[in-house]
């Protein structure tokens, strides 16, 4: 069985648009001024995490408890995250294919489960590693190590990792020893090794995995 690894937002789920939204609802339940909205649209753009939020009550004497704020946020992303049908039905295929599948994600480790399960992606991986859950983030190795543990087996030849970030995905995933798919739409950085393949939509990577599926 051959082991096919997902980064999460940005790849499998879209976190830009579902973040507007919870942010937007977040500031609105709390009666929060625009000062405080362009901050944490700053401060919360690519990742976040409870300690974001004891930060937001230092910087502007907020009353509300972080670990309330925090609570708040995951399900205001959990309600707001999104997976198109045409990728959960092309995963399933995937699955029926012979291979398994993880996600590899940088991430508090509750938001992102909030999400996978928000979105119906559970019953579809076999295994989830977030940053969170050990302290260690991607590019670093050991993540993607983690994440093929959980699916019950380990990183050997002919797995694969795709995702959106140059960096943490794929020159992280190929130092791994994965075969890297990029998700077109980040700038790709000079210097770094291209991708072993480059799409315009995960769909498209997943229908590649198909082409080389285990006979």
């Amino acid at each position: 069985m051959r082991l096919a690894l997902f980064d999460l937002d940005g790849t499998l789920v879209d976190r830009r648009a579902a973040f507007t939204d919870a942010i937007s609802d977040l500031v609105h339940d709390h009666a929060y001024g625009p000062d405080i909205e362009e901050w944490l649209r700053t401060e919360l753009a690519d990742t976040a995490d409870r300690d974001d939020f004891v930060r937001l009550r230092a910087r502007f004497g907020v009353a509300e408890d972080p670990g309330h704020l925090w609570r708040v946020y995951v399900d205001r992303m959990a309600a707001a995250v999104s997976c198109r049908p045409e990728v959960l039905e092309s995963l399933a295929r995937l699955k029926e294919a012979g291979w398994s599948i993880g996600v590899a994600t940088n991430g508090a480790s509750d938001i992102q489960r909030a999400k996978v399960r928000a979105t119906g992606l559970t019953d579809l991986i076999d295994g989830i590693a977030a940053s969170g859950d050990i302290d260690v983030r991607k590019p670093d190795a050991r993540l993607f190590e983690l994440a093929a543990a959980r699916c019950g087996t380990q990183l050997s030849a002919g797995d694969w990792m795709t995702g959106d970030n140059p960096e943490t995905d794929i020159a992280g995933g190929t130092a791994a020893g994965l075969t890297a798919i990029w998700v077109r739409g980040r700038p790709w950085p000079e210097g770094l090794h291209a991708p072993h393949h480059s799409v315009d939509d995960v769909t498209e990577a997943v229908a590649h995995l198909l082409a080389h599926s285990p006979e």
